[in-house]
């Protein structure tokens, strides 16, 4: 039967080893389940999982699953929304998966076809302890506050949640349901569209407070402190930046990859992010971000949502707008 070893000091994830001659898909979904609630991270090691091993893992938990649709990203099994990782060989902030868009998947998963030689490790760290571990002044300022990201548009977007590329403002004011986004036309005559969350949230199956948002990546990735922004539309302050980003840091585990390894996070309540790689060619790792068979879907998630119903490919401009 399968072991597993509970979050230890410097692990925040639980590691599940298998017994001997146990594969990948005789694991259990009845004992994955309650691990996976009470701890929110879980290495599956010694279970040799392949693409196909690992694409059937992903999917007894997952029933439907979202494209992320950042370039750069090999795709690697396209009939059941499996992709590669980023090809290039910067390291990563901490951040939830697809944290910028109202779709923010339930599940995280990482299975390692070939491991790298040097760097690569895939970092993570758990948003409720990096809450409780920010400097109270920070803490007590995030409370209460929402998170605004406020982003362009495209024609096929628009025709996408509107059903035309060239609404009215009474089709801005009130957008067909269900629709993720509140539309509006700035002064110049451009349409923007804007999602909110707050800037600190309950995960799916936790009741502590947890950090996890698009903030690091979009400061210290992508160079951009204007995205998201507090309720009052203003910046988040550069020193609640730098602290939620020491916090973390202090924080952060490594996942030193071997074949075959599987990573679960949950995306609700933990963040990853990864180490530079000196060789991204040997580094093969598939994705999969889904939405769980079991989930609690979030309050402020609209209802009837599309990724829930059917794997989710978001509308994308003829040139793809990047991301994590």
């Amino acid at each position: 039967m399968t072991s597993i070893d509970p979050p230890a000091p410097g692990r925040p994830y639980a590691v599940l080893t298998p017994a001997p001659g146990e594969a990948l898909a005789m694991l259990d979904p009845a004992l994955v389940e309650p691990a996976y609630k009470a701890h929110g991270a879980l290495l599956l090691r010694g279970f040799g999982a392949d693409l196909d091993g690992f694409r059937h893992f992903a999917r007894s938990l997952c029933p439907t699953a979202v494209i992320n649709e950042s370039p750069g990203r090999a795709v690697l099994d396209a009939g059941h929304a499996i992709q590669g990782v980023d090809g290039g060989t910067n390291a990563f902030a901490l951040h939830p998966e697809l944290a910028r868009e109202p779709w923010k998947p339930d599940a995280a998963l990482f299975g390692c076809l070939t491991p790298p030689g040097t760097g690569g490790e895939t970092t993570l760290c758990d948003g409720i302890a990096l809450t409780a571990a920010l400097p109270e002044a920070v803490r007590k300022g995030l409370e209460g506050r929402r998170l605004v990201y406020i982003m362009g548009v495209w024609p096929e977007l628009l025709r996408f949640w509107l059903g035309t590329d060239a609404p009215d403002d009474a089709l801005l004011a009130n957008p067909p349901r269900p629709c993720p986004y509140r539309f509006w036309r700035t002064p110049d005559g451009r349409i923007a569209r804007e999602f909110s969350r707050p800037a600190l949230h309950r995960p799916m199956f936790a009741d502590a407070p947890a950090f996890g948002s698009f903030l690091l990546f979009a400061r210290f990735n992508n160079g951009r402190s204007n995205f998201p922004l507090l309720d009052d539309l203003t910046p988040v302050p550069e020193d609640w930046l730098q602290a939620i980003r020491a916090a973390g840091e202090a924080l952060t585990a490594e996942v030193r990859w071997q074949a075959g390894d599987v990573l679960l996070l949950d995306n609700t309540r933990f963040l990853h992010g990864r180490r530079a790689i000196a060789d991204a060619g040997e580094r093969r790792i598939a994705t999969f971000f889904g939405y769980l068979r079991f989930a609690v879907p979030d309050p402020e998630e609209m209802p009837d949502a599309p990724w829930r119903r059917a794997d989710f490919r978001p509308p994308q401009p003829a040139i793809s707008r990047g991301g994590t």
